[in-house]
Protein backbone atom coordinates (compact mmCIF):
# COMPACT_ATOMS: atom_id res chain seq x y z
CA UNK A 1 0.00 0.00 0.00
CA UNK A 2 1.11 3.52 -0.75
CA UNK A 3 1.64 5.88 2.16
CA UNK A 4 -0.37 9.09 2.35
CA UNK A 5 2.87 11.06 2.03
CA UNK A 6 3.27 9.91 -1.56
CA UNK A 7 -0.06 11.41 -2.60
CA UNK A 8 -0.29 15.13 -3.31
CA UNK A 9 -3.54 16.99 -2.74
CA UNK A 10 -4.27 20.60 -3.64
CA UNK A 11 -7.49 22.63 -3.67
CA UNK A 12 -8.77 24.94 -6.39
CA UNK A 13 -11.61 27.35 -7.09
CA UNK A 14 -13.04 28.29 -10.48
CA UNK A 15 -15.02 31.53 -10.46
CA UNK A 16 -17.70 31.23 -13.15
CA UNK A 17 -19.21 34.66 -12.51
CA UNK A 18 -22.67 35.53 -11.17
CA UNK A 19 -21.67 34.19 -7.77
CA UNK A 20 -21.09 30.68 -9.08
CA UNK A 21 -17.92 28.88 -7.98
CA UNK A 22 -16.69 25.35 -8.62
CA UNK A 23 -14.55 24.22 -5.68
CA UNK A 24 -12.48 21.07 -5.73
CA UNK A 25 -9.29 19.14 -5.12
CA UNK A 26 -6.74 17.39 -7.29
CA UNK A 27 -5.16 14.25 -5.82
CA UNK A 28 -2.29 12.58 -7.65
CA UNK A 29 0.60 10.22 -6.94
CA UNK A 30 3.97 11.97 -6.87
CA UNK A 31 6.36 9.64 -8.69
CA UNK A 32 7.53 11.97 -11.45
CA UNK A 33 5.26 10.49 -14.14
CA UNK A 34 2.16 12.10 -15.60
CA UNK A 35 -1.18 10.44 -14.87
CA UNK A 36 -4.48 10.36 -16.78
CA UNK A 37 -7.06 12.79 -15.41
CA UNK A 38 -10.18 11.34 -13.77
CA UNK A 39 -12.97 13.85 -13.11
CA UNK A 40 -15.21 12.57 -10.30
CA UNK A 41 -18.80 13.91 -10.14
CA UNK A 42 -21.10 13.66 -7.11
CA UNK A 43 -24.85 13.16 -7.29
CA UNK A 44 -28.09 14.73 -6.06
CA UNK A 45 -27.76 15.69 -2.37
CA UNK A 46 -24.08 14.75 -2.66
CA UNK A 47 -20.90 16.81 -2.52
CA UNK A 48 -17.16 16.27 -2.93
CA UNK A 49 -16.55 15.66 0.79
CA UNK A 50 -19.55 13.41 1.33
CA UNK A 51 -18.83 10.00 2.81
CA UNK A 52 -16.67 7.88 0.53
CA UNK A 53 -15.60 10.55 -2.00
CA UNK A 54 -12.28 11.66 -0.42
CA UNK A 55 -11.32 8.05 0.34
CA UNK A 56 -12.30 6.86 -3.15
CA UNK A 57 -10.38 9.73 -4.73
CA UNK A 58 -7.24 8.83 -2.77
CA UNK A 59 -7.66 5.19 -3.79
CA UNK A 60 -8.08 6.11 -7.46
CA UNK A 61 -5.06 8.41 -7.23
CA UNK A 62 -3.01 5.65 -5.61
CA UNK A 63 -4.13 3.47 -8.53
CA UNK A 64 -2.45 5.76 -11.03
CA UNK A 65 -4.93 8.57 -11.86
CA UNK A 66 -5.12 12.28 -11.13
CA UNK A 67 -8.46 12.25 -9.30
CA UNK A 68 -10.30 15.56 -9.54
CA UNK A 69 -13.22 15.92 -7.13
CA UNK A 70 -15.40 19.02 -7.06
CA UNK A 71 -18.73 20.51 -6.03
CA UNK A 72 -21.09 21.58 -8.78
CA UNK A 73 -21.60 25.33 -8.51
CA UNK A 74 -25.24 24.88 -7.46
CA UNK A 75 -24.71 21.81 -5.30
CA UNK A 76 -25.95 23.81 -2.32
CA UNK A 77 -22.64 23.36 -0.50
CA UNK A 78 -20.12 26.12 0.09
CA UNK A 79 -18.29 25.04 3.25
CA UNK A 80 -20.18 22.08 4.72
CA UNK A 81 -23.37 20.16 4.08
CA UNK A 82 -26.05 22.41 2.57
CA UNK A 83 -25.35 26.02 3.44
CA UNK A 84 -26.45 27.43 0.04
CA UNK A 85 -29.94 26.02 -0.40
CA UNK A 86 -30.94 28.90 -2.65
CA UNK A 87 -28.45 27.70 -5.26
CA UNK A 88 -29.53 24.09 -4.77
CA UNK A 89 -33.08 25.10 -5.63
CA UNK A 90 -32.15 26.52 -9.04
CA UNK A 91 -29.72 23.78 -10.04
CA UNK A 92 -30.30 22.17 -13.45
CA UNK A 93 -28.62 19.63 -15.68
CA UNK A 94 -27.68 22.45 -18.05
CA UNK A 95 -25.91 24.17 -15.14
CA UNK A 96 -24.05 20.98 -14.22
CA UNK A 97 -23.04 20.36 -17.82
CA UNK A 98 -21.71 23.93 -17.99
CA UNK A 99 -19.75 23.33 -14.76
CA UNK A 100 -18.16 20.22 -16.25
CA UNK A 101 -17.29 22.20 -19.38
CA UNK A 102 -15.65 24.89 -17.23
CA UNK A 103 -13.69 22.26 -15.34
CA UNK A 104 -12.55 20.59 -18.57
CA UNK A 105 -11.47 23.97 -19.97
CA UNK A 106 -9.50 24.74 -16.80
CA UNK A 107 -7.78 21.37 -17.09
CA UNK A 108 -6.93 21.85 -20.76
CA UNK A 109 -5.77 25.43 -20.25
CA UNK A 110 -3.53 24.64 -17.29
CA UNK A 111 -5.58 26.43 -14.62
CA UNK A 112 -5.77 23.54 -12.16
CA UNK A 113 -3.08 22.64 -9.61
CA UNK A 114 -0.53 19.82 -9.91
CA UNK A 115 -0.84 19.67 -13.70
CA UNK A 116 2.86 18.88 -14.07
CA UNK A 117 1.75 15.39 -12.97
CA UNK A 118 -1.33 15.20 -15.22
CA UNK A 119 -1.64 14.01 -18.83
CA UNK A 120 -4.05 16.61 -20.21
CA UNK A 121 -4.60 14.54 -23.35
CA UNK A 122 -5.96 11.54 -21.41
CA UNK A 123 -9.21 12.40 -19.61
CA UNK A 124 -11.78 10.07 -18.03
CA UNK A 125 -14.99 10.58 -16.05
CA UNK A 126 -16.38 8.81 -13.00
CA UNK A 127 -19.71 9.73 -11.49
CA UNK A 128 -21.95 8.51 -8.70
CA UNK A 129 -25.75 8.52 -9.03
CA UNK A 130 -26.78 11.75 -10.81
CA UNK A 131 -23.06 12.31 -11.40
CA UNK A 132 -22.99 9.09 -13.41
CA UNK A 133 -25.79 10.34 -15.63
CA UNK A 134 -24.07 13.71 -16.02
CA UNK A 135 -20.85 11.95 -17.03
CA UNK A 136 -22.59 10.06 -19.85
CA UNK A 137 -24.32 13.22 -21.08
CA UNK A 138 -21.09 15.21 -21.00
CA UNK A 139 -19.07 12.59 -22.87
CA UNK A 140 -21.75 12.51 -25.57
CA UNK A 141 -20.86 16.12 -26.42
CA UNK A 142 -17.12 15.95 -25.70
CA UNK A 143 -15.39 13.17 -27.66
CA UNK A 144 -12.10 14.04 -25.97
CA UNK A 145 -13.37 11.95 -23.02
CA UNK A 146 -11.75 8.50 -23.30
CA UNK A 147 -13.88 6.49 -20.91
CA UNK A 148 -16.64 6.67 -18.29
CA UNK A 149 -17.39 4.80 -15.07
CA UNK A 150 -20.86 5.18 -13.58
CA UNK A 151 -21.42 4.12 -9.96
CA UNK A 152 -25.13 3.46 -9.36
CA UNK A 153 -25.79 6.00 -12.08
CA UNK A 154 -29.24 7.29 -12.94
CA UNK A 155 -30.97 6.20 -16.13
CA UNK A 156 -33.55 9.02 -16.03
CA UNK A 157 -32.80 12.69 -15.41
CA UNK A 158 -36.20 13.22 -13.80
CA UNK A 159 -35.61 12.14 -10.22
CA UNK A 160 -39.18 12.88 -9.08
CA UNK A 161 -42.69 11.52 -9.50
CA UNK A 162 -45.44 13.23 -11.46
CA UNK A 163 -47.21 14.55 -8.38
CA UNK A 164 -44.09 16.44 -7.27
CA UNK A 165 -43.52 17.78 -10.78
CA UNK A 166 -47.09 19.11 -10.92
CA UNK A 167 -46.67 20.71 -7.48
CA UNK A 168 -43.51 22.54 -8.56
CA UNK A 169 -45.00 23.67 -11.87
CA UNK A 170 -48.12 24.90 -10.07
CA UNK A 171 -46.40 26.68 -7.15
CA UNK A 172 -43.01 27.49 -8.68
CA UNK A 173 -41.23 25.53 -5.96
CA UNK A 174 -41.41 22.24 -4.06
CA UNK A 175 -39.39 20.69 -1.25
CA UNK A 176 -37.66 17.35 -0.71
CA UNK A 177 -36.58 16.17 2.71
CA UNK A 178 -32.98 15.47 3.58
CA UNK A 179 -33.24 12.69 6.16
CA UNK A 180 -29.67 13.22 7.36
CA UNK A 181 -29.65 17.01 7.84
CA UNK A 182 -33.42 17.37 8.48
CA UNK A 183 -33.54 20.19 5.92
CA UNK A 184 -36.33 20.80 3.46
CA UNK A 185 -34.46 21.23 0.19
CA UNK A 186 -36.04 23.41 -2.51
CA UNK A 187 -36.55 22.43 -6.14
CA UNK A 188 -37.66 25.35 -8.30
CA UNK A 189 -39.57 25.27 -11.57
CA UNK A 190 -36.42 25.98 -13.57
CA UNK A 191 -35.33 22.36 -12.97
CA UNK A 192 -38.34 20.94 -14.84
CA UNK A 193 -38.30 23.68 -17.48
CA UNK A 194 -34.71 22.75 -18.24
CA UNK A 195 -35.63 19.06 -18.60
CA UNK A 196 -38.54 19.87 -20.90
CA UNK A 197 -36.34 22.00 -23.17
CA UNK A 198 -33.66 19.32 -23.39
CA UNK A 199 -35.54 16.01 -23.63
CA UNK A 200 -33.34 14.54 -26.34
CA UNK A 201 -30.09 16.03 -25.06
CA UNK A 202 -30.69 14.61 -21.57
CA UNK A 203 -31.87 11.14 -22.63
CA UNK A 204 -29.20 9.13 -20.80
CA UNK A 205 -29.94 5.65 -22.24
CA UNK A 206 -30.06 6.99 -25.81
CA UNK A 207 -26.85 8.95 -25.32
CA UNK A 208 -25.09 5.92 -23.80
CA UNK A 209 -26.17 3.78 -26.76
CA UNK A 210 -25.10 6.32 -29.37
CA UNK A 211 -21.55 7.12 -28.30
CA UNK A 212 -18.45 5.03 -28.96
CA UNK A 213 -16.85 6.04 -25.65
CA UNK A 214 -16.31 2.97 -23.43
CA UNK A 215 -18.61 2.96 -20.39
CA UNK A 216 -18.68 0.77 -17.29
CA UNK A 217 -21.95 0.79 -15.36
CA UNK A 218 -21.54 -0.57 -11.82
CA UNK A 219 -24.89 -1.12 -10.13
CA UNK A 220 -25.57 -2.39 -6.62
CA UNK A 221 -28.53 -4.76 -6.46
CA UNK A 222 -29.52 -3.30 -3.08
CA UNK A 223 -30.18 0.17 -4.56
CA UNK A 224 -33.63 1.77 -4.73
CA UNK A 225 -36.15 0.39 -7.21
CA UNK A 226 -36.09 3.68 -9.14
CA UNK A 227 -32.34 3.36 -9.69
CA UNK A 228 -32.59 -0.34 -10.52
CA UNK A 229 -35.30 0.40 -13.09
CA UNK A 230 -33.05 3.05 -14.63
CA UNK A 231 -30.20 0.56 -14.76
CA UNK A 232 -32.43 -1.92 -16.60
CA UNK A 233 -33.16 0.76 -19.20
CA UNK A 234 -29.44 1.42 -19.58
CA UNK A 235 -28.74 -2.29 -20.09
CA UNK A 236 -31.49 -2.57 -22.69
CA UNK A 237 -30.46 0.57 -24.58
CA UNK A 238 -26.69 -0.01 -24.45
CA UNK A 239 -26.00 -3.76 -24.17
CA UNK A 240 -22.64 -3.22 -25.86
CA UNK A 241 -21.35 -1.25 -22.86
CA UNK A 242 -19.88 -2.95 -19.78
CA UNK A 243 -22.41 -3.71 -17.02
CA UNK A 244 -21.58 -5.15 -13.59
CA UNK A 245 -23.95 -5.92 -10.72
CA UNK A 246 -22.55 -5.78 -7.18
CA UNK A 247 -24.46 -8.16 -4.96
CA UNK A 248 -25.56 -6.71 -1.64
CA UNK A 249 -24.41 -3.17 -2.48
CA UNK A 250 -26.72 -0.27 -1.67
CA UNK A 251 -26.67 3.19 -3.25
CA UNK A 252 -23.52 4.27 -1.38
CA UNK A 253 -21.82 0.83 -1.44
CA UNK A 254 -22.40 0.54 2.30
CA UNK A 255 -20.53 3.75 3.12
CA UNK A 256 -22.02 6.48 5.32
CA UNK A 257 -21.49 10.16 6.10
CA UNK A 258 -19.48 11.06 8.07
CA UNK A 259 -17.20 8.41 6.62
CA UNK A 260 -16.83 5.47 9.01
CA UNK A 261 -14.43 3.41 6.94
CA UNK A 262 -14.43 1.51 3.69
CA UNK A 263 -16.56 -1.51 2.80
CA UNK A 264 -16.00 -4.56 0.66
CA UNK A 265 -18.54 -3.20 -1.85
CA UNK A 266 -16.72 0.13 -2.14
CA UNK A 267 -13.37 -1.62 -2.53
CA UNK A 268 -14.85 -3.78 -5.29
CA UNK A 269 -16.21 -0.71 -7.09
CA UNK A 270 -12.77 0.91 -6.97
CA UNK A 271 -11.08 -2.30 -8.12
CA UNK A 272 -13.45 -2.76 -11.05
CA UNK A 273 -13.13 0.89 -12.03
CA UNK A 274 -9.33 0.85 -12.08
CA UNK A 275 -9.26 -2.39 -14.09
CA UNK A 276 -11.68 -0.93 -16.65
CA UNK A 277 -9.80 2.36 -16.97
CA UNK A 278 -6.44 0.60 -17.18
CA UNK A 279 -7.74 -1.62 -19.95
CA UNK A 280 -8.74 1.44 -21.97
CA UNK A 281 -5.26 2.84 -21.42
CA UNK A 282 -3.69 -0.34 -22.78
CA UNK A 283 -5.88 -0.19 -25.90
CA UNK A 284 -5.17 3.48 -26.67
Amino acid sequence: MMSEAELLEQSFELDLGDGLIVRGEVRVRDDGRVKPALIVSHGFKGFKDWGFFPYAARSLAAGGYAAITFNFSCSGVRETDFDELGKFGVNTYSREQADLAALLAALMEGRLPLLHLVDQSSIFLLGHSRGGGNSVLFAAEHPIIRGIVSWNGIGDCNLFDEAFREEVLRNGIGYVANARTKQQMPIERVFFDDLDRNRERFDIPARAAAIDTPILFIQGDGDSERLLAGNRRLREAAPNKAHVTLEGANHAFGAVHPFAGTTKELEKAVELSLAFLNNIQVRI
